[in-house]
C-alpha cells in the first residue's frame, strides 16, 4: 500500500509480476486471501446461510449449468432468491454449493485470477488451466472446510480446442474430477443425479437439455429440504447458465419460467415425472 503522503503506487504494483491474481495477493496483502482468516473454535457449519443443489449437463455445441434458489440455516431458509450459479468468464461458469458467503467470495476471487491472468499473459487460460486455478482456491479454504465451512463448487465451461462442453467437480480438499455428461453437487445431488441418469440423452438441443436439469433438480426438490423447487407465487425459478462455442449467457427468467412452467403442469398428471424406458430407446 501507497506510504503515508505519498500517492505513488508501491513498485510490485507496477512491474511485471506473476499471472496468478491471488499468488499476487499472497505475496502483498496475505490477510485479504480468505484461506488466511482465524479459523473458529468448534463446528462453524451452522453459523451460515448454505447453497445446496448444483446440476450440470452436456449437450451437442455446449453445457448447461444451473442451480435452485434457496440458501438454508440450519433449519431455516435463510433466502428463497439466492444466486448460486456466476459466470467465471466468456466461456466458462461456477455453481456453489457449501457456505455461501466464503463461496461468493471465492466465486469473485476465480473471476479476478481468470481476468488478470488473460491481462498479464494476453490470452486466456486453457479449460484445464481455469479447473486448474480453481482448485488451488478450493485448497487454500480447506482449514476452514475442516471447521463446517466447506465451499463445494461445480465448474462448466466450453473448450474451443475440443470444440465441446465440460464439466468439472471438486472435493473440499481440491480434488479435481473431469465428469462425462453431467453431474450434480450440493444437499440434493443424489436425486437430482438419479434423474439426470433416468432423463439425460446426448441429442439434447438447448431447451430439452434446460428441461432436464430444471427436472432434476424438482427431483431434489422433491426429496430434499435444503433445495428450493420452482416458487410459483413469487415467480422464483433456478438460475440457467448456458454456454455454447459464442459464448455463455444466463437464460432469460422468462424462458427458464415457460419450462418450469411445462414441468410443473406434467407433474400436476405424474407427481413422480415421466418415465424412461426399461430397456432403452427413447421415451
Amino acid at each position: 500500500m501507497p506510504h503515508q503522503g505519498d500517492s505513488r503506487l508501491p513498485a510490485a504494483y507496477l512491474r511485471p509480476g506473476t499471472s496468478s491474481f491471488s499468488d499476487f495477493l499472497a505475496d502483498q496483502a496475505p490477510g485479504l486471501l480468505p484461506g488466511s482468516r482465524a479459523v473458529p473454535q468448534g463446528n462453524a457449519g451452522d453459523l451460515a446461510p448454505h447453497g445446496t443443489t448444483i446440476v450440470a449437463a452436456t449437450f451437442p455445441g455446449g453445457v448447461i449449468l444451473a442451480g435452485d434458489r434457496r440458501a438454508t440455516m440450519g433449519n431455516v431458509i435463510a433466502q428463497r432468491d439466492i444466486q448460486k450459479v456466476f459466470p467465471a468468464d466468456e466461456f466458462s461458469a461456477v455453481g456453489i454449493a457449501g457456505t455461501a458467503g466464503l463461496a461468493v467470495e471465492m466465486v469473485r476471487l476465480f473471476q479476478t485470477e481468470l481476468e488478470h491472468y488473460e491481462k498479464i499473459e494476453g490470452t486466456t487460460l486453457s479449460i484445464d488451466g481455469k479447473a486448474n486455478r480453481l482448485s488451488a482456491l478450493i485448497r487454500n479454504n480447506l482449514a476452514m472446510a475442516m471447521q463446517g465451512l466447506a465451499v463445494v463448487p461445480l465448474f462448466a465451461g466450453y473448450d474451443v480446442l475440443a470444440d465441446q462442453g465440460r464439466i468439472f467437480s471438486y472435493d473440499v480438499t481440491g480434488g479435481r474430477y473431469e465428469e462425462t455428461a453431467f453431474h450434480s453437487v450440493g444437499s440434493g445431488s443424489m436425486f437430482a443425479r438419479g434423474a439426470l441418469k433416468k432423463l439425460y440423452r446426448d441429442d439434447l438441443d438447448v431447451t430439452g437439455c434446460v428441461e432436464v436439469v430444471v427436472q432434476a433438480l424438482y427431483d431434489a426438490a422433491d426429496d430434499d429440504s435444503a433445495t428450493g423447487g420452482p416458487d410459483l407465487t413469487r415467480r422464483i425459478f433456478p438460475v440457467v447458465q448456458v454456454i455454447t462455442a459464442e459464448g455463455g449467457y444466463r437464460m432469460a427468467d422468462d424462458d427458464v419460467a415457460a419450462i418450469a412452467d411445462r414441468v410443473i403442469g406434467a407433474r400436476m398428471v405424474r407427481p413422480d415425472g415421466p418415465a424412461a424406458p426399461l430397456t432403452g430407446g427413447t421415451p
